[in-house]
């Protein structure tokens, strides 16, 4: 029987895509926990339509990815934090005060979690950090931390 999957099953599929199982399978497993739909003509323009919004969507995204990484490309960010003894900071500049510098400096919203930095940077100095933009687009950006 074919079937249209709504959840990713182990061993069987991914979700939106239609694979072939026993019926028995089908009928008393996954059809009752909602894991699939009959694949009949209603349900194939409606998983068509779906694939093609779904199409649409990483489209506008990659685009804006790319007009993203035209405005960060070579860019620095300025972030001034308090420093005592030896250049060592009080506290730490972490991903989300990066993300919030790129909002604030060049008008990018950037997830934190999209900030590739390994460890917070805790000393006055220059680094050189990847931003995440896209899953086929990343930006290195410098960060120039500075005395208050």
């Amino acid at each position: 029987m074919n079937v249209i999957l709504q959840k990713d099953v182990v061993k069987v599929g991914k979700e939106g895509e239609v694979v072939t199982v026993s019926d028995g399978y089908a009928r008393n497993y996954l059809m009752p926990r909602g894991l699939a739909v009959s694949a009949s003509g209603g349900a194939l323009k409606v998983l068509e339509a779906r694939h093609a919004a779904d199409e649409r969507k990483s489209e506008a995204l990659l685009a804006q990815a790319t007009k993203d990484q035209a405005t960060l490309e070579g860019k620095t960010i300025k972030i001034i934090g308090k420093a005592g003894v030896g250049d060592r900071l009080y506290g730490s500049i972490t991903s989300s005060d990066i993300a919030e510098s790129l909002k604030k400096e060049f008008g990018v919203a950037v997830d934190k979690r999209r900030v590739l930095l390994l460890d917070p940077i805790r000393a006055i100095g220059t680094f050189h950090v990847d931003v995440k933009l896209h899953k086929d687009i990343t930006v290195p950006v410098t960060v120039a931390v500075d005395k208050a």
